[in-house]
């Protein structure tokens, strides 16, 4: 039996992207989206969709045009903010920010790793359709350059501003993957970004704070 797989165009990512954005915490899929990205959830734990949320052995023929819309936004996506993250040790002066940016990168490597592991799976092949976009919750090519050039409260502020936007647009994709997607091996990386991104958002809020009480320690929230 020969699989069928998603041609995705970059005009197609999109639009599944926009269906992911608006879905946000809803579990029913968004009126007007396609069907592929609206599969019902049984489809997914059925034994015809030849997925299993716990082998994590999804054949290509599971994965929706959601699934893969969603991979291939959130890998670029992850590597922006990895990058960013590895400015941290010779851009900051202050020694707890440097250890969570360190903290957070070495997750976005897995969380890439795993993305790339799924991506294969799916069949679909990276063709890289955000390459030089700035998305919504995307660190931007410009922040990565204001990054590099800045130094201290000033770097502090630019790398605390754009990891948020990072955690709460990858949270909602997220919840958009989980609800219109059909893989389980997907919805399951879907679900644990979304964990690991609400601890690392939560340990953000808690450093600012301090930081920002500390006398000539840094910037304000």
């Amino acid at each position: 039996m020969q699989l069928r797989r998603h041609v995705l165009t970059p005009w197609s990512v999109c639009a599944v992207v926009v269906a992911l954005s608006a879905v946000g915490c809803t579990a029913q899929p968004t009126a007007g989206t396609s069907t592929a990205a609206a599969t019902p959830p049984s489809v997914a734990t059925s034994p015809a969709a030849g997925a299993s949320s716990t082998t994590g052995a999804s054949s290509a023929s599971a994965f929706n045009a959601t699934d893969t819309a969603w991979i291939l936004l959130m890998i670029p996506m992850t590597e922006r903010a990895r990058r960013l993250t590895d400015l941290a040790p010779s851009r900051t002066a202050d020694p707890a920010l440097a250890a969570l940016a360190a903290k957070i990168g070495a997750a976005l490597r897995g969380d890439l790793r795993r993305l790339r592991t799924v991506l294969r799976s799916s069949g679909v092949p990276d063709t890289h359709p955000h390459e030089g976009h700035d998305m919504p919750g995307m660190v931007g090519l410009g922040t990565l350059d204001e990054a590099a050039a800045a130094t201290g409260p000033a770097f502090d502020r630019l790398l605390g501003e754009a990891l948020r936007a990072h955690f709460t647009q990858s949270r909602t994709l997220c919840a958009g993957e989980r609800a219109q997607g059909r893989a389980g091996q997907a919805k399951d990386l879907a679900a644990a970004i979304a964990r690991r991104t609400t601890q690392q958002l939560a340990l953000l809020d808690e450093l600012r704070p301090i930081r920002s009480a500390t006398p000539g320690g840094g910037t304000a929230p």
